[in-house]
This record gives structure tokens, sequence and C-alpha cells, in this order.
């Protein structure tokens, strides 16, 4: 390693101080609308990106395994969760060269010097790619993520590469981008892959004077937009059939994807390319896909074909939205706040400067992934490099779900919205699964998404059935008590589960009255081959009701049953540290930091077990009481009371509800 020394010490870098002067911004912390501590000056987007950035990079650095009697980790980035070093470390490249720039401190080049070290010993193949992880036979369309980091650190950032460091990258990018141009179509792995490459491969094109990887990239870029739906301009392709619909003329998307890698690819493609007629359609998709958003910048993948990956805020190894959105901000107001809040988001989930995998892991002490961090690190990179770095006032910009509108129903995912006065929800019958994953996402008229401004996510969809569909990219769940945070009405009989929210047929009927919304659902209980219980069909019916100050949800099914199997099952999200009272056998009440959640039932209120009174959910990160009712029907009622709530005001203002209604 005696060359690795020689190289860094050619750097006549200042070692200061710089990145302990600028910190974290300054400023006490405030709290706004959505219970989050934010610095004063949090609507800068790029001051908050630095400062967070450096953050990150300081935990990563922090992770380098640095002992060289570590023969297979040295140079690589341990993983405090998964005990490993994940095969794409090396995409910390390009963000550790920029913050070499910015710092005029050589411990990011060392760094950097390191990790490709690592890459070509651990990952890289004969075939000019490289791994997904360090194991033979792991995916190699990741590959197209690496080469794009490294190009962008020689394209911005090559003069501060020794030259024969510079050569040596330079000439592995070229093998890497044969492999790309001469392996990837539009077919090849999910949409992200082709999409991507169509950025990369024109990255490539430009620094390499390559003139086939250019010709290559358009055509991927332009080939993706085939599948862009009609309707509502989202990206379908995370899955398959591409060209196929599903009963209910679905295709496969998953927002996390598409707003965290391929659209910013095709934004970054067309910018770079000046193609104007891509980025008209990206922006489109980029209003399309901002429906999804929530206040407080999360984004509402309950409904996603990858929701295995969900995290709340994005989605666990893909890069981050703030590309596509911050780059494009001069095209729509929205799209700043848009990743602002979304930045404001990750800040509040970041803990040991690392980015979790949801707001609650903390709480919960769920060791972090490092994925997330190196993966994100990026988008914030990207737009420090390539944005305006003008700071733009949001106070009188609205994202969608901001606007009081009711209720919209978006056909390309059978998914209704609904924003009445401060609750947000989301209610899917979205009919397109993941390749061959069963129980993957909720459908059958689940409620996914319960929001309100005071509280966050008051109820959250997770996978049906928690599944390692990528156990290289997912952690492992190993709590005994872990269910599904849906909720649903589930009868488990001989082994099987049989569920509501497994019902990819059930039917979604939307009326806005005005005053309120109502949304009913009708579905079956079955298990994960849509198959009912051997005893015969058992018919759901679910009705959502949505005013500005209550939401009632109202379960019945048609089974007789006397013993208890069938539960209504209702989860809210409450991390430990939030405190739950008993006030009477049907009314509770969980003070939760910013305001206090009634909860009122026509039948006493059990729970399930768990462990110190929660459960936790990997997707999308929270915790939740997981509540249930052992009845044919259950009348739910939540009001959200934001002053302290006395025995006598609560049960005066809040009668408790009989009979089925």
């Amino acid at each position: 390693m005696e060359k690795i020394d020689k190289v860094t010490s050619r750097r006549n870098f200042l070692k200061t101080s710089a990145i302990a002067g600028t910190g974290l911004i300054s400023g006490l912390p405030i709290t706004d609308v959505f219970g989050l501590q934010l610095p004063h000056s949090a609507n800068d987007l790029y001051k908050l990106s630095y400062s967070l950035m450096q953050q990150w990079a300081k935990g990563l650095l922090d992770l380098q395994v640095t002992d060289k009697s570590r023969t297979l980790d040295y140079g690589g980035i341990w993983c405090p969760a998964d005990k490993a070093v994940h095969g794409r470390v090396g995409d910390s490249i390009y963000p550790f060269f920029y913050l070499a720039d910015k710092t005029k401190d050589s411990k990011y080049i060392d760094a950097s010097v390191l990790l490709f070290r690592w890459m070509e010993s651990r990952v890289s193949q004969p075939d000019g790619s490289w791994l997904n992880e360090p194991v033979k036979g792991s995916w190699k369309g990741t590959t197209v993520f690496a080469a794009i980091a490294l190009a962008e650190a020689v394209k911005n950032h090559g003069t501060l590469m020794d030259p024969q460091f510079k050569t040596e990258v330079t000439n592995r990018l070229k093998k890497a981008g044969d492999y790309i141009h001469d392996n990837f179509t539009l077919d090849y792995g999910n949409i992200n892959y082709p999409v991507t490459a169509s950025y990369g491969l024109s990255l490539l094109g430009e620094i390499l004077d390559v003139a086939k990887f250019k010709v290559k990239g358009k055509e991927l870029a332009h080939q993706g937009l085939q599948l862009v739906t009609k309707n509502n301009y989202l990206l379908s392709g995370e899955g398959d059939p591409l060209y196929q619909p599903s009963k209910k003329g679905c295709f496969s998307i998953d927002l996390g994807y598409n707003v965290e890698e391929s659209l910013p690819a095709l934004v970054l493609y067309a910018k770079l390319a000046k193609d104007n007629e891509v980025l008209e359609i990206a922006n489109k998709c980029l209003a399309g896909h901002l429906e999804f958003m929530l206040p407080d910048g999360g984004w509402d993948n309950s409904w996603g074909t990858r929701i295995y990956k969900w995290t709340y805020w994005g989605s666990r190894t893909s890069d981050g939205c703030q590309t596509a959105y911050a780059l494009m901000a001069d095209h729509d107001p929205r799209y700043y706040k848009a990743a602002l809040r979304n930045t404001q988001l990750m800040q509040q989930c970041t803990h040991g400067n690392l980015l979790t995998g949801g707001p609650h892991f903390n709480t919960h002490k769920v060791a972090p992934c490092v994925h997330h961090t190196f993966s994100h690190i990026k988008a914030l990179t990207n737009i420090l490099e390539y944005g305006d770095g003008v700071a733009r006032s949001i106070d009188h910009i609205k994202l969608p779900c901001e606007e009081n509108y009711g209720s919209r129903f978006i056909t390309d995912i059978q998914t209704a919205l609904i924003a009445k006065g401060s609750y947000k929800a989301t209610v899917t019958g979205y009919d397109r699964e993941y390749k061959k994953t069963k129980n993957g996402h909720a459908t059958g008229g689940a409620l996914s998404m319960l929001w309100h401004e005071k509280t966050g996510p008051l109820m959250v969809a997770s996978m049906n059935d928690y599944q390692m569909f990528e156990a290289g990219n997912q952690q492992i769940d190993d709590d005994p008590n872990s269910i599904p945070l849906t909720p649903r009405i589930e009868l488990k009989l001989n082994g099987s589960i049989y569920m509501n929210i497994s019902d990819l047929n059930a039917t979604i009927d939307v009326k806005d009255e005005g005053a309120r919304v109502i949304v009913t659902t009708h579905s079956k209980l079955v298990d994960k081959d849509q198959k009912s219980p051997p005893t015969g069909d058992i018919n759901c019916k679910i009705i959502y009701s949505f005013t500005n100050d209550k939401v009632t949800l109202k379960f019945s099914h048609d089974k007789v049953d006397n013993s208890g199997q069938v539960k209504i099952i209702f989860p809210v999200i409450a991390k430990s540290s939030e405190k739950l009272n008993t006030i009477t056998a049907n009314q509770l009440i969980i003070h939760k930091d910013s305001a206090q959640v009634k909860l009122s039932a026509n039948h006493p209120i059990a729970q399930l077990p768990s462990t110190n009174g929660r459960v936790f959910n990997f997707v999308p990160g929270y915790e939740a009481i997981p509540f249930y009712i052992a009845q044919n029907d259950a009348v739910i009622e939540l009001e959200i009371k934001t002053k302290p709530i006395s025995r006598k005001t609560f049960l005066s203002g809040f009668p408790a509800i009989t009979g089925h209604q």
C-alpha cells in the first residue's frame, strides 16, 4: 500500500478545521408545524445540504476500515447494521472529492483512493462491471451507479487527482462504459437501470470522448419515455411485465425508485444533452409524482411495487429526490419546497452522523444500514455541484397535498388520495405486485396512509408479509411479535393468514360530499395466493370517512365468528416515548409531542403481543401500538387535540360509540 501513501502525500491541502468551522447550520432549533426540530436558516436548501453532507461524510469516514490486517475489508466502509462492507461504498468517492475541493482537506482524497482500491480488489470484474455485493454471482447492474460517481469525480474534481490515479480511474471507466453499452437495454432489470444508464453513458461519452456512449444514452432516455403512464405521468417498469397491464389496467410503479433514481437521471441526462423533449416529459413526471409527497417531506410509497425498500423519506438504496426537484426548481416553485422538506426530514432521521432507515429507528434502537448514507449523500452533492445555490422563499408555496382538495383518484395505480383539513390519507386497490412477490404492498382497499399536520403519520402500510426480496439490501426482522402495520381484517387459520389487504380484486368507491369524503371498499379475506379460507368466502366492507375534524373507520365482515378468530387490527403509529392512557375500555389517548390522539370505538380495544408495548416494522421504519377488536364490526374514531385532555373533557366531547353503524 506504499503507492497509496505516495499518491495522497502529493496533495498540498490544508488540514484545517473547515468542517468544524462550518458545522451544522447555526441557530437554536425551532419547531415547525410538523413537529420537526429545524434550525433558523433551514429554508436555505443549499446551506442545509452542505452541513448535512459534512455530517454524513464524518459518519462514513469514521467507519472506513483502515486496519490493514483486515485484508478483505481494508479501505471499505463498514456497515454497523449488516456487519459487512457493501459493494457500492465506492459511490462515496464523488462526494468525498467534492468535499476535498471545498474544505481543502486531503483526508477525503485519502479515503477515496482507499475506496477505489477496495472496489478493484473486491467487486471489480473482468468484463468491466462491478458487483452489487462482494459475493460471487451478485447483481452487476449497479455498475452504472459506480461509473457515474467516478465520472462525476473526474469531471468536476479531476484536477485534485494524482495524474497516475486519474489515468487509472479513467481507464477503468472506459471498461465500465463498454459493459453498460453492451448489456443495458430497456428491459435490463427494472426501469431505473436503463434510465440511469441514459445519463451514465452520456456522461462517460463526454469525459471519455466516446461517441457511441452518447448515442446509446440518448436511445435509452427516449425509450424510457415509452413507460410514462398516460393518465398520471407516473414512470412504470419497476417490475414486470413491462407492457402487459394488470386486471385493473395498472403497470409496475414504485414511487421511491422513481423520485430518487430514475427521474433524477432523466433530468441530469436532459440537462447534459440539452434534450428538451426529455426535459419536458421529466417535468410532467415530477409534477405527477409530487402528488405523493406529504407536508413533512415524506414520500407516500405505501402502495409501490418495491415497498420493501420504503423508508418514509424515500428508498433504502437509491440516491435521493433532491437532484430532480432542486435542479428543476426554475420550472415549478413547489419543486424547491419538495427538495427542502425531504432534506429536512432526512436531517431529522440522522443519528450518530448516519441516515437511519426511518423516523423511529433511533427510538427503537435499530442500527442504521450505512447504505442509506453513502447513497443519499450523492444527491446532496449533485445539487451543490449543479444547482443555482439560490435559497427560495416557500412562504406561499403549497405542495399538492397541502391544498384542501378533498379527494383525487389516481387511475394508473387505482389509488385514492384524500386531503381534508389537516388530514391526508391514501386508500389503495393497486393490483400489480412486484415480479414473483406475493403479499408485498397492501391492496384490497387498504388505508395505507393516514397523516395529520400535528402528529405526522397516524397509520401507515407496511409489507403484508415482510420478505427479504433483496437480502443484501434489507435488514433482518427477528422480532417474534412483528406484524404488518396496515389497518386490516385478518383471519389466522391452520397456519395460513387471510387478509382483506391481500385482495387484488377489491373495489373502491369515492364520494366527495364537500363537508366530508367517504371511501367505501369491498373485499374478501384471501391468502397470498388469492384463495379464500377453506370454510368459504368472507366478505368485508370498510368505510373511511374524512372531515376537517375527524376520521371514522368502519370495518365489518360477514363471518359468523363467536370465537374471535377474525380480528380487526388497526395499529396506530406511536414511538416508544409517547404515553398511552386508557380512559375506558373503549377509549384511549396517545400523547404525542405536539398533540393528543383521541381514539374511541364501539367495542373494547385490545392489544396484540408486542415488545414493550410497541411493534416495529422496517417498512417504513415506524413503531406502532397494535390495537385490535375481535368482533364482526368495529367503528373507530380518531380526533386530534392540541391541548391536554382531561378525562371529563374527553368523555364529554367524544361519547362512546355503540352498535354497528
